[in-house]
C-alpha cells in the first residue's frame, strides 16, 4: 500500500529498465538472505551477485566508504539496507532508494529509512544531498553511465560527494543481462527479457563523471573492492527546479522516520 504522510514510504512504478529488480528472483534472494543469484549476459556469461554480503552487516570495506560520507546521505540501489542502517547508527541522516519492495521492507526492518523509487524518478532533496552512494555494482544501473552520473550530479549539493564502487578490472562494458537464480529450466517460467547494465573500472567511471562537474577526491581499495570518491563542483549549473523539485528539497528531513526503533515508513502498510 502507498502511504500518504511524511513518514510513509512512497511506492512508485520502477523505471522500465529497472523493473527486473522488482521481480521474484531478486526479492526471494533478499528475503532468504542468500543466493544463488547471477546476472546472465546474453552470451551466457554469468556474474555472481554477492547476496550474502549484501544481507549481512556493513563490513570493513563498506566502513571505509561510510567514514568518508558528509552530510545527509542518499544510497542509490540500497538493496537490503546494510549501509543505510550502518549510517544511521553512526548518526548520519541516510535514505535508501530501491525499486524492489523486498529491499525497502528489509531496510526498514533494520531501522533504516527507504523509499521504493528509481533514481530516474523525482526524489526528495534533489540538489541538497551531501553524499550519494553507488556501491555493490550500482554504477551499472540503467546501462548508461553518462545518464546515471548526470542524474547523480543533479542530486548532489554543490560541493557534495559521490562515493562509488568500481569493478577491480580496467573495464568499460555495456551489456544486456537477465537475473538468473539457476532455476529457469524445465517447466519453470521463461526468463524475463534482458535489460541494460554496465560494468565500469575506475578510469572509465572518472571519464564519464568529468563532464558532469565531478572531480576525483580519492581512490582506494579495501578487501579486494575498489572505490572512488568524487566531489561535485560548486559552480555546476543544474536544470531549473520545478515546483515539485523545490518542494522535495524543502522536505528532505521529513523522509526520515521520527522513531527509527518502531515508527517505520511502511508500518501498517
Amino acid at each position: 500500500m502507498t502511504g500518504t504522510g511524511p513518514d510513509r514510504a512512497v511506492l512508485a512504478p520502477p523505471h522500465p529498465d529497472l523493473a527486473p529488480w522488482g521481480t521474484d528472483p531478486y526479492a526471494n534472494a533478499l528475503r532468504n538472505g542468500h543466493g544463488p543469484l547471477f546476472l546472465r549476459r546474453t552470451d551466457g556469461w554469468l556474474l555472481p551477485l554477492d547476496v550474502e554480503r549484501w544481507c549481512a552487516g556493513a563490513d570493513a570495506a563498506d566502513l571505509s566508504a561510510l567514514r568518508r560520507c558528509e552530510g545527509p546521505v542518499l544510497d542509490i540501489g540500497c538493496g537490503p539496507g546494510r549501509l543505510v542502517a550502518a549510517l544511521a547508527a553512526r548518526g548520519h541522516r541516510a535514505l535508501g532508494i530501491d525499486v524492489s519492495e523486498a529491499a525497502v521492507e528489509r531496510t526498514l526492518r533494520l531501522g533504516g529509512s527507504a523509499l521504493r523509487r528509481s533514481v530516474f524518478e523525482p526524489l526528495p532533496g534533489e540538489g541538497r544531498w551531501g553524499t550519494v552512494l553507488l556501491v555493490d555494482g550500482n554504477v551499472g544501473i540503467g546501462g548508461d553511465p553518462c545518464h546515471l552520473l548526470r542524474r547523480t550530479a543533479e542530486l548532489l549539493a554543490p560541493g557534495g560527494l559521490l562515493i562509488a564502487e568500481t569493478a577491480p578490472q580496467d573495464i568499460d562494458e555495456r551489456v544486456r543481462v537477465q537475473l538468473d537464480d539457476g532455476r529457469s529450466c524445465g517447466s519453470d517460467p521463461a526468463p524475463a527479457d534482458p535489460f541494460p547494465w554496465a560494468r565500469l573500472g575506475t578510469s572509465a567511471l572518472l571519464g564519464y563523471a568529468r563532464p558532469h562537474g565531478l572531480r576525483t577526491v580519492d581512490q582506494w581499495e579495501a578487501d579486494g573492492r575498489s572505490f572512488v570518491s568524487l566531489r561535485r563542483a560548486r559552480s555546476v549549473r543544474t536544470t531549473s527546479q520545478t515546483p515539485d523539485t523545490a518542494n522535495s528539497a524543502a522536505v528532505i528531513s521529513s523522509q526520515f522516520p521520527r522513531n527509527t526503533s518502531g515508527d517505520s515508513p511502511l508500518a501498517g502498510s
